[in-house]
């Protein structure tokens, strides 16, 4: 069996942020009725959070759940245990309507850092208010980084998460370097 290796190996870019793919991440996509009290305990005894509200995500530890929509989660866990854990996820919900799936070769995901001018890299890209009382560490929106659907979230002020597919990582890539370029500052959130 071949080694698995995420889209762009881990690749980085320094600019007015710091532009790097987060090498291999596991990802579960879980359909089903979120407002269910056997899935949401399901969630919690794989990921060890809540599922979060509409429009935002829940963290602990290193696990990562994301609301993507009225019947949908995205749960980001450690690459290597995906596959067990989708496992539980099918066990634990077993006669409910309800499907997860192990998607994380078919994802890239990014981390865009280094201040204040992570909001103006991202609203350079996608049409979403980036402005400090509109989105902020926590939240989430499904939305289009230039030309390519794509996920994104604020972990803690300062820092962006990018989640595309892996067929468009590179492109998404060189969309986020070129935003950082340095000199191409707009200074909108300064």
């Amino acid at each position: 069996m071949s080694e698995a290796i995420s889209a762009l190996d881990g690749a980085t870019n320094e600019g007015v942020v710091r532009v790097a793919e987060c090498g291999l991440t596991g990802m579960i996509t879980l359909r089903g009725d979120l407002g269910s009290a056997k899935l949401n305990k399901a969630v919690k005894a794989v990921c060890g959070v809540d599922a979060p509200a509409r429009g935002h995500v829940a963290q602990g530890g290193d696990t990562t759940v994301v609301w993507m929509s009225p019947d949908e989660l995205l749960l980001m866990v450690p690459y290597a245990q995906a596959d067990d854990l989708c496992a539980k996820l099918d066990q634990a919900l077993a006669g409910d309507h309800a499907l997860a799936v192990n998607v994380s070769d078919a994802r890239a995901v990014f981390r865009v850092s280094g201040g204040a001018a992570v909001r103006e890299v991202i609203a350079k890209l996608c049409p979403v208010d980036m402005a400090p009382g509109a989105f902020g560490p926590g939240q989430f929106r499904r939305t289009r980084l230039a030309q390519i659907p794509a996920a994104i979230w604020m972990p803690e002020e300062g820092a962006m998460q990018v989640v595309c597919f892996r067929s468009v990582a590179q492109y998404a890539f060189d969309l986020l370097k070129n935003a950082a370029t340095p000199g191409s500052e707009v200074g909108l959130f300064s």
